[in-house]
C-alpha cells in the first residue's frame, strides 16, 4: 500500500518560491505517474500537475503553468512540486498521490489521502 507523505508547505508571500516534498513508500513504482493536488477550505481536491514515471513527461493545470515543476527522483520514491512566483490563490493544503488520467481528469488511484501540507501565500 503507498503511502504519500507531504512536506515543505509554510508561510510565504506573494513572489516566494517553495518546494514540496513527497515521500510515497510502499510499490509506488507499480503507479504509472504521481500527481499533486491542491484543497481549500470547503472544495474537493483540485488537480495541479502530474508526472508519468514511464517517460517523465509533466502536465500542469493552466494556471500554474511556467511557475510550477514537477520532478521525481529516479527510484520513483519521491516526488517534488517547485512553486515560483506564488499567489495568494495558491493558497491551500497540498496533496501528492499515484494518478491516472480517466478520461480528461486525473484521478487519485488510492481510497484516501496523505497528511498532505499546507501552502499560505499572503500578498
Amino acid at each position: 500500500q503507498v503511502q504519500p507523505v507531504e512536506s515543505g508547505g509554510g508561510l510565504v508571500q506573494t513572489g516566494d518560491s517553495l518546494r514540496l516534498s513527497c515521500a510515497a513508500s510502499g510499490h509506488s513504482s507499480v503507479f504509472s505517474a504521481m500527481g499533486w493536488f491542491r484543497q481549500t477550505p470547503g472544495k474537493e481536491h483540485e488537480w495541479m500537475a502530474s508526472i508519468s514515471w514511464e517517460d517523465g513527461s509533466t502536465y500542469y493545470v493552466d494556471f500554474v503553468k511556467g511557475r510550477f515543476t514537477v520532478s521525481g527522483d529516479n527510484a520513483q520514491t519521491a516526488v517534488y512540486l517547485q512553486m515560483d512566483n506564488l499567489k495568494s490563490d495558491d493558497s491551500g493544503r497540498y496533496f501528492c498521490a499515484p494518478v491516472a488520467l480517466l478520461g480528461t481528469t486525473w484521478t487519485n488511484l488510492l481510497n484516501s489521502w496523505g497528511p498532505g501540507t499546507q501552502v499560505t501565500v499572503s500578498s
